[in-house]
């Protein structure tokens, strides 16, 4: 490992879930102290308090998450569709608010977003999802534009076919049925590894990145520019 966070500071949230195992890994190898938050985010108070706890901190990685299963559009109930936008929107705006003013005030400072590729495309029968993960990206283009004078610098992981327990669990991607979608839809003709997501992470993370801002990056081996 090269080091390259030695003697930052990091909050990874939702650690045990989606991204973050492999992210809190690679982040605390290359030198991090990575501060670890479980579970989903519920309210202002508690991200606030969070926050406050943490200390000054140089990166966040706003890893946020929910079971991504959801209903045609006649079938949408309105508690499924607020839950998608209370475990992953609400939660990306409070981190955002409750640290990006420390980072202004340090001059510095990285925050990087999990998301989704799914609203780059549109995936049917999960529009309540794609929704909530559209928002998440439109608030980082945004917010990362207001952030960047300030030499502050939020962007995106939009993701897809990423092998993980939550979205795509071993028994799913090894099956005949997903092997044959996956060789029609992905030009990559794989699903990655967390390992990778983790790497791009890091990159964002990192000072190698300073003159990236506002980007919700593609990482779907493809998908996202298929028709």
């Amino acid at each position: 490992m090269s080091g390259q966070l030695e003697g930052q500071r990091v909050l990874v949230t939702q650690c045990t879930d989606y991204m973050g195992p492999p992210i809190a890994a690679l982040f605390e190898a290359e030198g991090a102290e990575v501060i670890p938050s479980k579970g989903i985010l519920r309210s202002d108070e508690q991200v606030r308090a969070l926050v406050e706890d943490a200390g000054p901190l140089d990166i966040i990685a706003a890893n946020l998450a929910i079971d991504p299963s959801g209903a045609k559009v006649g079938e949408i109930e309105d508690q499924g569709w607020s839950a998608l936008f209370a475990a992953m929107v609400d939660p990306l705006m409070w981190l955002v608010r409750a640290a990006a003013p420390g980072m202004v005030e340090r001059g510095a400072g990285k925050i990087v977003a999990v998301t989704s590729a799914a609203p780059l495309r549109g995936i049917p029968g999960v529009s309540g999802y794609c929704a909530a993960r559209g928002a998440q990206n439109a608030f980082v283009r945004a917010a990362g534009l207001e952030l960047a004078p300030a030499n502050v610098q939020f962007n995106a992981i939009a993701q897809n076919y990423v092998s993980n327990a939550e979205y795509y669990p071993p028994e799913h991607v090894a099956s005949e049925r997903f092997q044959r979608h996956l060789k029609h839809n992905v030009p990559a003709g794989r699903i990655a590894d967390p390992r990778e997501t983790a790497e791009l992470a890091l990159f964002l993370a990192s000072q190698r990145s300073n003159f990236i801002v506002g980007q919700v990056v593609p990482f779907a081996g493809g998908w996202v520019t298929t028709t």
